[in-house]
């Protein structure tokens, strides 16, 4: 299967690197909407997000976040969330282009971004090309660890020190397969979506 996949894969990772600075508030915006939604409403929320222009001229989205269409959980919150990054993209932009690794940029987007826990504030460094093989770890993951034997049942829940297990153990198969983490986590959600989805 990843033999299959594996050029189409390398170009969806190209396209990551190739977002532009100006693009990542935008793709900010879109790890923020996914955490208990659908990727597609996410995907789609942050289209009309940038019909309506809203990184030039803020609002408040929570009509457009709970519209059925498209319909994003915690639509409330989650719109807090768009207007906090808005005005915080300065800094967050600054933090991106200094020179540190992508275990730091994740410890201070975790720490900085309202909205981003672990899995969110990688699944971002991803999506601009950033994250250095950190890993997203979401359900689509944790199935395929499991049912590969990398990890022996899903947790209950992932605080930080649990989530920095698993990335190990996820790392430790990705070198066992022979097969670069980035690329795996795009095969492992290929096959649960049937896309090569961002």
């Amino acid at each position: 299967m990843y033999s299959e996949r594996r050029e189409a894969i390398r170009q969806r990772l190209a396209d990551f690197r190739a977002v532009p600075p100006a693009g990542y508030f935008y793709e900010l915006a879109y790890c923020l909407m996914t955490p208990q939604s659908k990727a597609a409403h996410a995907y789609a929320v942050v289209g009309l997000l940038r019909a309506c222009r809203f990184m030039e001229s803020p609002f408040d989205a929570q009509n457009l976040l709970r519209t059925k269409a498209h319909y994003i959980r915690f639509h409330r919150t989650k719109a807090r969330h768009l207007l906090a990054a808005h005005a915080q993209m300065q800094e967050i932009s600054n933090t991106l282009s200094s020179k540190n690794d992508a275990l730091s940029l994740r410890e201070w987007l975790v720490s900085n971004v309202n909205g981003l826990g672990m899995k969110e504030a990688t699944h971002f460094l991803r999506n601009i090309g950033r994250n250095d093989g950190l890993a997203i770890l979401d359900r689509h993951i944790l199935r395929n660890l499991v049912r590969y034997g990398a990890i022996r049942r899903i947790p209950t829940s992932l605080t930080r020190k649990k989530y920095l297990q698993v990335e190990q153990k996820f790392v430790e198969f990705s070198h066992k397969v022979g097969i670069p983490l980035d690329e795996l986590d795009l095969l492992f959600w290929s096959m649960e979506t049937g896309e090569i989805r961002k």
